[in-house]
């Protein structure tokens, strides 16, 4: 019967919407490198000692604990305190386990003792109860508090000692890492507490799913201190992404605002870091070998050796974290590097006057400085390009000054060098060094191992490659190329018009060499400039090899660069470089930045349905099929225009201070703009996808209806069509009350959840009546018309005494049917906050805060009455026609003020059910 009312073309148009979406949800989930992290295992069996917390603080917090982490003979020692390490502090996220800090935690040790603990760290975790606070933002503000005992706590372990901590480092995993933060809008909280912190996939900018104002209210409440205290806060902070396999936590969440006085944050996804360079997912980021040594790294290069601490000097920190996670040039960290080296010994000095050179060593018994005068190459080239295959740490280019073959002395280059997964390389700029007479490339001597060194110079506009990308709208039916007919071993391919984060390609890469006999290894590396989101991939050539393209965070306005497909490539071989969109990924994009925004559409096009039926229930009597009246009034022309206006008219002050003065909350659309979100026609395909939910979610739960009301009449006898419209029945008072006590003295969610339920089996209830009135007319249609006649004969002025018919019974259930959809969505939203409360009652029997208690006083009485509706009961309303037109703005307010605001949307969708039971009355 659903199916029925909605003709083919429309069920075509919906398949359709539903292939789309699927195209868009594969690209988020699946379609993304493969894990390429390695697994960090434990050398010996982990344990937790759990931290005794004053008694006061342990009844306050009775879910929350403290451990410290420890292994072998580690552990031992340090079951009986104080401690004598540096303390690292480590926050689970949303439904994390303190048990993640196992991994940093044992990398760590096994770093001590390579250096037979002369520094070593003391990890703790917080057991946060592996508390949902993504989904319920009610208990952030208690975990922040816990945090700060917490650290209060530790700092005493260390009381007595000769270089005890007055501050420890913080790790916070997901949220954990925005509790951190929060940690600083604390009123009796001081900075000096914590010396660095560093965030793994931590939502800065704001919630995942904004599902309860608990959660918005936290982070306005954060990011807003942070952004007026910017001048203040002197905390060194790191923010590291997962990139696209966290499809958890999109990575352009995870960056930190960027403000011109807080210069000490820096975010950066994990592809992007040296010596990891791989995508992580949400979990993964906390246990990737390669990230977490990388990270260990920096933590041991932070420590003073005076104060055998992590050092106070903002600068040092912020210069070891950018030498470990953003540009890593092949060589140990030094806080003051010697710039100029000594180049003596009994070395072989050999110039070389050729534009390209490649030197293979191997079993080299004597070092070997190789020189190239600068000074006929300044007049023909504009760059220098020098690669090596050996990855020691040791300097190995420098520049002489004034020097004719040789020099005693050099600037050392190799701090400028950037590593890369298989070669370092450096590439310098002739005229930013007019004091250089000789580029000196060192060979040392070395036994067993071979490595390859390259130089070229030549001019820019040879390897600056401009490859305008295809448009957005050709759906990779066309394409660009671009080939490299040169034997440079480097290039730089500039993406122009690429820097919006709805643009999306595929970049085929061929490679064909001749002559090669050995395996080559070429690695294209895509630079964002404005943000350190960079990806790398390796290919062994000759191959073809295909690049995915796409951003996490869109090109700032006032930002002129160009991104970049940097090719380190081999002078045997020839490449080909075709790029064209990927149509696929575009909607994966839609669906990675504006996915949540999802329910508040399919509500919207729900609304306008249900407004629909109201009104031809109002102006014919009869209530139309939900599916016929979604396919009428679910138009985007309904409702964006109103929002895009809106927008529009908030530029001019007049109207915002009109707005203000109203109390109006901000426009959704406009917080959206401001996190550089814009998609073209993203609101009219989140409608066209919210539509096709609605239509799919409907016809779900038609069926369901039907099924439980066959299941009904299988294990009961055969109900009749109710005889009297009783409005209120004897139990619905007492129901209701019972239903609102609930609300009070447990959670919101779940008196809204029983009420669903009641709902339902009244509607199933009315389902199975109608199947039996209709069999029956079946096997006796004369009785049956009988009956009919009957029963309009009986209908009186008197609404609560009239007898239901089929025909209105069939009304009723088309009305509900929609009604159900709603209800369906609100229990949805607010299902977090109950699976919290489930998840916490041995320790809390009440939920508090709730935010789904006010919500709970006005849906319960509501529903109950809306139980009994039928549509005989109220198509002679005053009301009604108000009612009618209520749902078409609410549709609007849905979109405009609850696609960044879901917990908003329930407010907009019981007004209209309010007016509908109201009907009943008036």
């Amino acid at each position: 019967m659903f199916l029925h009312s909605v003709n083919l073309w429309n069920l075509a148009f919906y398949a359709l919407m539903v292939f789309m979406a699927t195209l868009g949800l594969w690209d988020v989930f699946f379609g993304f490198e493969e894990n390429k992290c390695s697994m960090s295992y434990m050398f010996e069996y982990p344990e937790y000692q759990k931290i005794e917390l004053p008694k006061k603080l342990a009844k306050r917090y009775p879910a929350y604990e403290l451990y410290l982490y420890g292994e072998g003979s580690y552990a031992e020692e340090h079951k009986v305190l104080p401690l004598t390490g540096i303390p690292v502090l480590f926050l689970p996220g949303n439904a994390g386990s303190y048990k993640q800090v196992r991994s940093i935690g044992s990398i760590a040790l096994r770093k001590a003792e390579d250096i037979d603990f002369k520094y070593h760290f003391d990890f703790f975790s917080v057991n946060f109860n592996e508390e949902l606070v993504a989904l319920y933002g009610g208990s952030l503000q208690k975990q922040t508090k816990f945090v700060h005992e917490c650290i209060k706590t530790i700092l005493k372990l260390y009381k007595g000692q000769e270089f005890a901590p007055k501050s420890v480092a913080i790790i916070g995993h997901s949220m954990g890492g925005l509790v951190a933060r929060a940690l600083l809008t604390l009123k009796n909280f001081k900075q000096d507490l914590i010396n660095l912190l560093i965030t793994q996939a931590t939502p800065h900018v704001a919630p995942v799913m904004p599902l309860d104002r608990f959660i918005t209210d936290f982070y306005m409440t954060v990011n807003n201190y942070w952004i007026l205290n910017a001048r203040h806060i002197n905390l060194t902070t790191l923010s590291v992404a997962g990139g696209f396999r966290d499809y958890q936590v999109r990575s352009g969440l995870t960056f930190l605002p960027k403000l011109s006085h807080h210069t000490s944050a820096l975010s950066v996804v994990s592809s992007a870091v040296p010596k990891t360079w791989v995508s992580t997912d949400h979990l993964s980021i906390v246990w990737c070998k390669q990230l977490q040594l990388t990270t260990i790294r920096a933590f041991f290069d932070l420590i003073d050796a005076d104060t055998k601490q992590i050092t106070q000097n903002p600068k040092k920190k912020l210069s070891v974290l950018n030498h470990h996670f953003i540009r890593h040039p092949a060589k140990h960290f030094e806080e003051n590097p010697s710039i100029i080296s000594d180049l003596t010994g009994t070395s072989m000095w050999v110039p070389v006057k050729v534009s390209k050179w490649t030197y293979v060593a191997y079993n080299e018994s004597d070092k070997i400085y190789f020189t190239f005068p600068l000074a006929n190459h300044r007049r023909i080239y504009t760059h220098v390009y020098c690669q090596s295959t050996m990855l020691d740490t040791n300097s190995w280019i420098f520049g002489c000054i004034n020097s004719t073959s040789m020099c005693r002395q050099g600037v050392d280059l190799s701090w400028k060098a950037e590593l890369l997964p298989t070669i370092k390389s450096l590439t310098l700029r002739l005229q930013d060094y007019p004091s250089l007479s000789h580029l000196v490339v060192y060979v040392p001597s070395i036994h067993g191992s071979k490595f390859v060194v390259d130089c070229e110079f030549f001019k820019k506009e040879t390897r600056s490659i401009q490859l305008p990308v295809t448009h957005l709208f050709s759906f990779g039916l066309s394409s660009r190329k671009v080939i490299l007919n040169t034997s440079g071993l480097f290039y730089n391919i500039e993406l122009l018009n690429f820097g919006q984060i709805y643009q999306a390609f595929k970049v085929n890469v061929v490679s064909k060499c001749s002559g090669v006999k050995e395996e080559i290894t070429s690695i294209y590396k895509l630079h964002i400039p404005w943000s350190y989101e960079d990806s790398l991939t390796i290919a062994q050539v000759p191959s073809s090899t295909e690049i995915s393209v796409k951003l996490h965070i869109a090109q700032p306005e006032n930002d002129s660069h160009v991104a970049l497909l940097k090719m380190y490539t081999s002078s045997d071989c020839q490449y080909e470089v075709t790029v064209k969109t990927s149509f696929s990924q575009i909607l994966g994009q839609v669906v990675r930045f504006h996915g949540g925004a999802l329910p508040a559409y399919v509500i919207s096009s729900i609304l306008l349905a249900y407004g629909g039926q109201l009104y031809s229930l109002f102006s014919t009597g009869h209530c139309l099929e939900y599916a016929a009246m979604l396919d009428k009034e679910a138009k985007p022309y309904k409702v964006d225009p109103f929002v895009i206006m809106v927008k529009f008219l908030l530029g001019y002050k007049w109207f915002k201070e009109f707005w203000d003065m109203l109390l109006l909350p901000e426009l959704d659309a406009i917080v959206l703009t401001s996190q550089s979100m814009c998609f073209p026609l993203v609101s009219l395909i989140l409608f066209l996808f919210g539509t096709c939910t609605a239509y799919w979610g409907g016809l779900l739960s038609s069926t369901s209806v039907r099924l439980l009301s066959s299941l009904w009449l299988t294990l009961k006898r055969p109900s009749e069509l109710p005889k009297d419209m009783k409005i209120i029945s004897p139990d619905l008072p007492i129901l209701t009350v019972v239903l609102i006590i609930v609300s009070w003295t447990t959670c919101g969610a779940f008196a809204i959840l029983l009420t669903y339920l009641y709902y339902v089996f009244k509607i199933v209830h009315l389902q199975a009546s109608l199947t039996t009135f209709k069999n029956s007319q079946t096997v006796n249609p004369k009785h049956s018309r009988r009956s009919e006649k009957k029963s309009n004969h009986h209908k009186d002025s008197t609404v609560y005494h009239l007898r239901l018919s089929a025909s209105d019974a069939e009304d009723s259930l088309r009305m509900h049917s929609t009604v159900i959809n709603l209800l369906t969505w609100i229990v949805l939203l607010s299902m977090p906050s109950l699976i919290y409360w489930l998840k916490n009652l041995r320790y809390y029997f009440k939920l508090n805060p709730d935010p789904c208690k006010p919500l709970a006083f006005i849906l319960i009485p509501t529903m109950a009455v809306l139980g009994n509706t039928y549509t005989a009961s109220i198509k002679s309303s005053k009301l009604l026609k108000t009612t009618s037109q209520f749902p078409l703005p609410l549709a609007v307010g849905v979109i405009a003020f609850g696609s960044a605001h879901l917990y908003r949307v329930p407010c907009f969708v019981f007004i209209p059910l309010l007016l509908h039971a109201l009907c009943n009355f008036m």
